[in-house]
């Protein structure tokens, strides 16, 4: 477990950053809350009625003059994007990053199997994750009880959920690409997690194009869904899961065969 507490130790500090960041935008997104109740019914109404830019973030789909329709969108997309660049930028650099840092040949010098190395690298990418949306959930569940608003704690789960999901299947991809490349891989994770983002968008636009869901996690990780309907689209997630397990399993084989230079 040596190289899966060093790997912990090595990201700490970008981990400290992203969870600090997403927390604090989305405690100040429950803080303005109160203060925009008294026009959410108008705003709602507006924002409803907006067509294509409606349908393009669920607005159509819930009343934004409620806290948690407010929450799923305002919130919901902060968490979302921020969680799944967060992930995919992770994932991108967890095998990549020994050539481009000239650290491979010490770390293939030790008694550990390459299997090992990307079990531990792995493992240490799931924590990290849950770390991240652990501090979200205790930065959004202070804030909800500090303004006093009463929330649908069951949906709220289901929403964390469904974007804790969303971060391992980004996360599982990049980390099986990060296998095939010797830099960092930065601008692929980065331009991955956003053409995601915006398929997902896309999608929602016109039924023609509701097929595009199956390639994107936000496809079943859409806030305004989830909390509309009350559950995760199952028939998403499942393709999103073989997605990610292809991506765990490329990781393996390839990294097991690579030539480390």
């Amino acid at each position: 477990m040596t190289l899966f507490f060093h790997e912990l130790k090595r990201n700490s500090l970008s981990l400290m950053v992203w969870s600090g960041a997403i927390a604090f935008m989305l405690a100040v997104c429950v803080f303005i809350y109160p203060e925009m109740a008294s026009q959410m019914g108008e705003l709602g109404d507006m924002f409803a009625d907006m067509g294509s830019f409606s349908e393009a973030f669920g607005m159509d789909q819930l009343n934004f003059g409620e806290f948690m329709g407010y929450f799923a969108i305002e919130c919901g997309n902060t968490l979302g994007l921020g969680g799944a660049l967060f992930a995919a930028i992770i994932g991108m650099g967890a095998l990549a990053k020994e050539e481009r840092d000239h650290t491979a040949e010490l770390l293939l010098t030790l008694p550990v199997s390459r299997t090992k190395v990307v079990a531990e690298k792995f493992g240490a990418l799931l924590v990290q994750i849950l770390v991240l949306n652990l501090v979200v959930v205790a930065a959004v569940a202070v804030s909800v009880l500090v303004i006093g608003e009463e929330v649908s704690l069951s949906k709220m789960a289901l929403l964390f959920l469904a974007y804790v999901l969303l971060q391992i299947e980004l996360a599982c991809i990049t980390f099986g690409i990060s296998a095939f490349i010797k830099r960092g891989g930065l601008g692929i994770g980065i331009g991955l997690a956003l053409l995601l983002y915006f398929v997902n968008i896309l999608s929602n636009l016109t039924e023609d194009a509701e097929f595009l869901k199956y390639i994107t996690p936000f496809g079943y990780a859409d806030g305004s869904q989830v909390i509309a309907n009350g559950a995760i689209e199952i028939k998403y997630l499942l393709v999103g899961a073989v997605f990610a397990l292809l991506g765990v399993l490329a990781a393996f084989l390839k990294y097991n065969k690579k030539d480390i230079s």
